[in-house]
């Protein structure tokens, strides 16, 4: 069923209460690589209930990533998972996430660009606890098939990747079930876990969250270039340029931008160096 743009963007705003606590946030850490090794105090901080900080981009599975599922169920958009990929994501935060919490998640869709063979659907979320707002959330969903209905095609920003060596370069492991415990945080599409599923999708078998990429490499960036220090990010923007197989390695090269900002690449060591993540910034105190 073809995208119905106009009815999607005059939809009401759809909120939904979300809830976590330190298993949540614990469970997602493990999801992205962290507690390796195991008794580092520097992975303790992601692991241990008693030394817990949160990683900002947990923010895009709090709840169980709502805001994915809310967009996906608007009005006027009704999309096979198979031809669906992640196009983009922005967090800003407007103060730390809490490590237990209850708030107000409201999500509406902001736009629906025209690709041509594809069409982007930009997704907003809001989320606020009594003390106000928590973060601010951006998705740009990638939907194979859906173009061509005549709408506006958007605009998209590129970064030149800096000339100088970076500050810092760090390599991260992938491990065979990444995938198979990153989705335990709520994306259920199979096709990060059903061979059967990602074949139809048109991968030879199945691939790794883009959130998943996304949120290592952010902890990469906080581990070695912020100082392990959770707080200082002000937000964290990626576009999502390739596919990352379980079992790979990625590396993550990092460039510290004054005043406040690190731009980033991530690319895949055993594909020649294949683009993951593009255009990425972290801002920060």
């Amino acid at each position: 069923m073809p995208i119905d743009a106009a009815q999607a963007v005059a939809a009401e705003p759809r909120s939904t209460e979300l809830s976590w606590d330190h298993k949540d946030i614990q469970l997602y850490h493990l999801g992205i690589g962290a507690g390796t090794p195991a008794t580092d105090p520097a992975e303790l901080r992601y692991t241990l209930e008693s030394r817990l900080h949160v990683l900002p981009s947990f923010a895009t599975v709090a709840g169980g990533g709502m805001a994915l599922a809310g967009g996906l169920s608007a009005p006027g958009i009704d999309v096979d998972l198979a031809g669906v990929l992640h196009g983009g994501q922005r967090v800003e935060l407007h103060r730390p996430i809490p490590v237990r919490g209850s708030a107000t998640h409201t999500t509406r869709v902001t736009a629906v660009h025209d690709k041509g063979k594809a069409a982007v659907i930009v997704l907003r979320s809001d989320v606020a606890d009594a003390d106000g707002p928590l973060w601010t959330g951006e998705s740009e969903i990638f939907v194979r098939g859906e173009g061509g209905f005549g709408g506006e095609r958007g605009t998209t920003t590129r970064l030149d990747v800096p000339t100088a060596d970076p500050t810092v370069t760090a390599l991260r492991p992938v491990r065979e079930d990444q995938a198979l415990l990153y989705r335990l945080s709520g994306d259920w599409n199979p096709l990060h876990a059903d061979p059967e599923f990602a074949a139809v999708a048109g991968f030879d078998r199945p691939i790794l969250h883009g959130l998943c990429s996304y949120g290592i490499a952010l902890k990469a960036v906080v581990d070695t270039v912020l100082g392990g220090d959770v707080t200082r990010v002000r937000s964290y923007a990626t576009r999502f340029a390739g596919v990352v197989f379980p079992g790979e390695t990625l590396r993550v090269r990092a460039w510290s931008v004054p005043p406040g900002r690190v731009q980033v690449l991530v690319t895949v060591v055993e594909r020649d160096d294949a683009p993951v993540l593009t255009d990425t910034v972290v801002a920060h105190d």
